[in-house]
């Protein structure tokens, strides 16, 4: 799905991380991801439980922002999926180079999220 608002008016906004913002956000850039995002959720929610700690729904929080703020740009977007193909390629520099991008990615995205 395109990362694009309705009638290509821009990008979908950055959501607040209040769990239903971060899922409607998740429904508008990329809905397919839906059922697992429901799952982590309740993991979370059950090791919180567990562990009578919110580290596990901050974590759960911090890595869907990360995640929708990729999906939500396509300059990320596409070097994300760009990296992601290149991860196991048969040669061991462009393997390596990928990790690399890919790690440079999620940093970027991070660091948006807690802009």
């Amino acid at each position: 799905m395109s990362t694009q608002a309705d009638h290509g008016h821009g990008l979908v906004p950055r959501p607040e991380q209040p769990p239903d913002a971060l899922r409607a956000a998740l429904a508008a850039v990329d809905p397919k991801r839906l059922p697992e995002m429901q799952r982590t959720k309740d993991e979370a929610f059950a090791k919180a439980v567990e562990r009578q700690s919110l580290s596990p729904v901050r974590s759960w929080v911090l890595t869907w922002a990360r995640d929708i703020e990729i999906a939500r740009r396509p300059d990320l977007a596409a070097r994300h999926a760009h990296a992601k193909n290149n991860l196991e390629h048969e040669d061991a520099d462009v393997a390596r180079e990928a990790l690399r991008e890919l790690s440079a990615v999620l940093d970027e995205a991070m660091k948006a999220v807690h802009a």
